[in-house]
């Protein structure tokens, strides 16, 4: 496992990460939690990734039992808030109460004296940025949160964001989540640009389209049984990628992949690491070979003539 600097930072994080969303609480089990969470870090994963409103909690709760035979120091933590955990007008947002309610619930489902990244889970344009990063730096001063991200701001977002941070000198932002992958490739002409001058990096989601982008999804075929696809109430965003304009690319892609005899989720993993922007892509597994899959990924540096060919095939 290859490990890079988030940000400017002197913080290391590993080029693969472990997610929960859409798997702990939900598809995944208390007892493979904690299998799939101890073969993480068998791998060299030192990065783990969750958010309050996944599965309402519960991925917090079952990740914090996972990681109690572990080490504190021994990896990073993330954990986000925005989204509604609650009917109340207040139960939602990034008010100054949200953020310091969810912080120390998170702390407690977690069962964990401080996270090392709380983000911003969307940008929420009815709170003042500076309430919501006053409350961040109060956070950090009382060392329950070590850095500050957002995640899906856009760059205009995440420039006010620095910019308020600066002028009240406030802790800056020093990490982006934004979906990014072979299908999904907004954030390459304004945020990486922006971020790059700015010393953010990117942790990007979805790297392998919902898992279109691992081969398992073929032009012409049934639905594997049990896959996603195959559970509409599991995750609707899958099917933003299960047209016939993206299964001819994937086609074109396992191609590129055979050539170098490497699977395509280590293709598209590989190609969204040869961005120096990106720290780390967050993966989530239902089971423990995908995620043995997706590590190899790490330190596979693509030659130029692979990726202009992959260009030509996503062009």
């Amino acid at each position: 496992m290859k490990y890079r600097r988030l940000g400017r930072t002197g913080l290391k994080v590993s080029e693969i990460s472990l997610g929960s969303w859409l798997t702990y609480g939900n598809s995944v089990a208390e007892e493979t939690v904690a299998k799939m969470t101890q073969r993480a870090f068998d791998l060299g994963i030192n990065f783990l990734d969750t958010a309050n409103v996944y599965a309402k909690g519960e991925a917090e709760i079952l990740l914090g039992k996972a990681l109690k035979s572990h080490s504190r120091d021994s990896y990073v933590l993330a954990t986000k808030a925005f989204w509604p955990m609650g009917d109340g007008p207040n139960d939602r947002g990034l008010s100054r109460k949200h953020v310091f309610e969810q912080v120390h619930a998170s702390l407690k489902r977690l069962q964990t004296d401080y996270v090392d990244i709380f983000y911003c889970h969307r940008y929420d344009p009815e709170t003042p940025v500076e309430e919501t990063l006053r409350t961040i730096e109060d956070m950090v001063r009382q060392g329950k949160v070590l850095y500050v991200g957002v995640s899906e701001w856009t760059a205009a977002q995440i420039q006010e964001g620095l910019s308020v941070a600066d002028r009240y000198l406030l802790d800056r932002i020093v990490v982006n989540q934004p979906q990014y992958n072979m299908f999904n490739r907004t954030i390459e002409s304004e945020i990486i640009p922006l971020s790059e001058r700015s010393g953010v990096s990117q942790v990007v989601f979805s790297p392998l389209a919902q898992g279109v982008l691992t081969g398992k999804y073929r032009k012409g075929q049934q639905l594997p049984e049990g896959s996603r696809a195959n559970d509409p109430t599991a995750n609707a965003w899958i099917f933003n990628f299960l047209g016939e304009a993206h299964l001819d690319k994937v086609e074109q892609l396992i191609g590129v992949a055979n050539e170098l005899s490497v699977s395509l989720s280590t293709l598209a993993l590989a190609w969204i690491l040869r961005q120096s922007n990106v720290a780390s892509a967050l993966v989530g597994a239902t089971k423990i070979e995908q995620l043995e899959e997706n590590v190899k990924a790490s330190g596979v540096v693509l030659p130029a003539d692979v990726i202009q060919k992959i260009e030509e095939i996503l062009a």
